[in-house]
């Protein structure tokens, strides 16, 4: 009954922005690697049909291959620094999520002791102590 007549409660997503930025990173890391091996593919493809190119006599077209093997592989070498400052900056994003536990943790620890140092301030325990003694005291008399 209190599903049809009860408040709908919204529940929160325990989804952040930071991990959503670390998912799209990932993604986006994901697909530089596949892209990578595209690259790799074709440049394996290029070299066999260089290697062709140059036993069949044709060697201006060998020479065009071999330009854009060339520029293959600094596209490679460049999403492999991509690649590299995308792990970068995940690592960066995963850390700062674990410092900002960290800091709620200290945060709440931080709460609960001055909450303790309230009850406990000295005049109270010291209170206490003396109301203690008295009864030992007290104890010692009577028996």
């Amino acid at each position: 009954m209190g599903i049809i007549f009860g408040k709908s409660k919204k529940l929160e997503s325990r989804v952040t922005e930071q991990d959503k930025a670390v998912l799209q990173l990932k993604q986006t890391r994901d697909k530089i690697k596949q892209h990578q091996k595209k690259i790799e593919q074709n440049l394996e493809k290029d070299r066999e049909l260089a290697k062709k190119l140059l036993t069949s006599g044709k060697k201006d077209r060998a020479k065009l291959l071999l330009r854009k093997k060339r520029f293959q592989e600094q596209l490679l070498a460049k999403t492999d620094n991509q690649l590299e400052n995308l792990e970068r900056l995940v690592h960066d994003l995963e850390f700062s999520q674990v410092e900002m536990q960290v800091l709620d943790g200290l945060k709440t620890g931080n709460e609960a002791l001055k909450k303790v140092q309230e009850v406990l301030n000295i005049d109270a325990v010291e209170k206490i102590l003396d109301e203690t003694r008295e009864a030992v005291e007290k104890q010692k008399v009577c028996a």
